[in-house]
């Protein structure tokens, strides 16, 4: 029996096209938030759900961050790495300078800052919930308008593509991650992610954390913070590296963790991804 896999939509989104990369042959449904996605999963709706995590210009994706560290049963099964191409969609082949509004998500839009600087100075930038939808909205407006999506989005809704790969960067990549109830068992090639805080603060606590990795020589691939939400200037930090929960190493080093910490969660072990 296929899985059922949550992801962000509608369709023709990148976490879409992430979605066919890692299940091909599961039923999809798509999702109008992160938040719904995350939802979906906690209350066994779906097997699984993808929704993106990190994006290589802009960073990382707070909502999907902010979900990991406060719901319980969500874990991180796996990781997918898609090569981000943004293109320039219309209704209809009009010249770009004509163009008075563009619609698309706030990382999109963000990641194409150079060229919307450039080309469309003047322009209003709408935001939508997805690239996808964004593409929904231009092509049911009357207004001379232009939305950034994929390729994917330009065959699906019928839109016309005006310019290809307008991102800032060619080298634009982003990190989707499967969300289950359950990680990954190991494959001799994992990362495990981790949360962690401290009751109180005083000085020495993050470098101690630090050191319990160093001393194992266990490799950090990232280390970041997140506001509590509860004290202003208190965070959550968050760790991914390399090694698997279950590895002996690691297993030690997340024990001696409990003892200076307030609270720890461990979002997952799972397949590190090969570019």
């Amino acid at each position: 029996m296929n899985k059922t896999i949550a992801y962000l939509g509608p369709a023709g989104t990148f976490t879409e096209e992430a979605s066919l990369v890692y299940a091909p042959e599961s039923s999809r449904i798509p999702f109008g938030s992160i938040r719904s996605v995350a939802k979906a999963v906690s209350n066994g709706k779906v097997d699984e759900g993808i929704v993106p995590i990190e994006n290589s210009v802009e960073g990382s994706v707070t909502d999907t961050l902010d979900l990991l560290i406060s719901d319980p049963k969500l874990r991180i099964r796996k990781e997918i790495v898609l090569h981000i191409e943004h293109c320039l969609l219309s209704k209809s082949a009009i010249e770009i300078e004509k163009i008075k509004n563009i619609y698309s998500h706030p990382q999109a839009l963000a990641q194409c800052r150079i060229f919307l600087d450039t080309f469309f100075p003047t322009s209003q930038l709408i935001a939508a919930l997805s690239t996808a939808s964004a593409v929904e909205q231009m092509m049911k407006t009357n207004a001379p308008s232009g939305a950034i999506g994929n390729y994917r989005c330009a065959k699906l809704y019928g839109a016309q593509i005006l310019k290809r790969s307008i991102q800032d960067s060619p080298n634009n990549l982003t990190r989707f991650i499967v969300l289950a109830k359950n990680d990954h068992s190991p494959t001799g090639s994992d990362k495990t992610s981790l949360c962690l805080s401290f009751d109180q603060d005083e000085p020495g606590l993050l470098y101690n954390v630090m050191g319990i990795f160093a001393n194992r020589d266990i490799n950090l691939t990232k280390v970041e913070s997140r506001p509590t939400k509860q004290n202003l200037g208190r965070y959550i930090f968050l760790i991914d590296l390399d090694g698997h929960k279950n590895d002996k190493i690691i297993s030690e080093a997340l024990a001696s963790l409990e003892d200076i910490v307030s609270n720890f969660k461990v979002l997952g072990s799972y397949p590190r991804h090969s570019i």
